[in-house]
């Protein structure tokens, strides 16, 4: 990992990020907000993996929101492409030795709330790791009994509300379920999932928040509604419908990130 840190810190000229981002699929907007950008492939990077999924970029972006140095991870490779529930481990952990003190994740996600429809944004209050699977399974020391009480911190989610109000950007919130993926949920698992609390659905986020916590750095997400979880509309989910619909979601978010980032702060602070 340390020859992935030398590199990207000189790829990077000296700047010094302050937030990590990380864009699910199809949310590849809030990059063109970056000033300045230095962009790497994530294949010239040493232990980042390139995702196989379309709608994922695979590059790494930083510069500035605002006067606020940012990284973002414009991709992610996920679970279900090879069963490694620690698959954005590396990236994460090198974000943390370039000095990024939170993390910010996005994904894409069924909705399961009628009042909630496709292109809406809800902040991630909490999660379920319905896949039973984690990240930390095999870690040798007891960094792995992580708390999860405070997953999400709450003077971040804070942030991204105010930044959402001062935008007049509807910000629901809600709990998100992970599914392992990557087929889709039956509506069972769906009317499941509600009796269980869950107020969306997908397939990523929850095991890099874990990885997160385990390295002491502050998290956030949101997910960026696309379609209604399987059984509540009687039409067949499909990637093509998360791909066409994360971009109307997704220019809201990215307005909100943007806000909450840049308006929340300068550099030096």
């Amino acid at each position: 990992m340390i020859a992935t840190v030398s590199l990207l810190a000189a790829l990077l000229g000296g700047l010094k990020p302050r937030y990590g981002i990380v864009l699910g699929s199809g949310l590849g907007s809030l990059v063109d907000e970056v000033t300045d950008p230095v962009r790497i492939p994530y294949k010239d990077l040493p232990g980042f993996r390139v995702s196989a999924v379309s709608g994922h970029a695979g590059e790494v972006v930083a510069g500035h929101l605002g006067t606020v140095p940012v990284v973002v991870l414009s991709g992610r490779v996920h679970y279900y492409e090879k069963g490694d529930a620690n698959a954005m481990r590396r990236p994460i952990e090198v974000l943390q030795a370039l000095g990024v003190e939170a993390l910010i994740l996005t994904n894409s996600a069924g909705s399961l709330n009628e009042d909630m429809p496709p292109g809406s944004v809800m902040q991630i209050s909490d999660h379920i790791n319905y896949s039973g699977m984690n990240p930390l399974i095999g870690q040798e020391s007891d960094n792995r009994f992580v708390g999860m009480t405070n997953a999400y911190d709450a003077e971040l989610s804070e942030a991204m509300r105010d930044a959402a109000k001062t935008l007049g950007i509807p910000l629901a919130s809600g709990v998100y379920m992970w599914f392992s993926g990557p087929s889709f949920e039956t509506p069972a698992e769906i009317r499941m999932a509600r009796i269980l609390g869950a107020d969306a659905v997908g397939m990523s986020t929850v095991p890099e928040v874990i990885i997160a916590r385990m390295l002491g750095l502050r998290v956030a997400a949101a997910s960026v509604i696309t379609n209604y979880g399987a059984g509540m509309t009687g039409s067949e989910l499909s990637h093509e419908e998360t791909k066409d619909m994360a971009p109307v979601g997704g220019a809201r978010l990215a307005a909100i990130l943007k806000e909450m980032i840049a308006g929340g702060g300068s550099e030096n602070e």
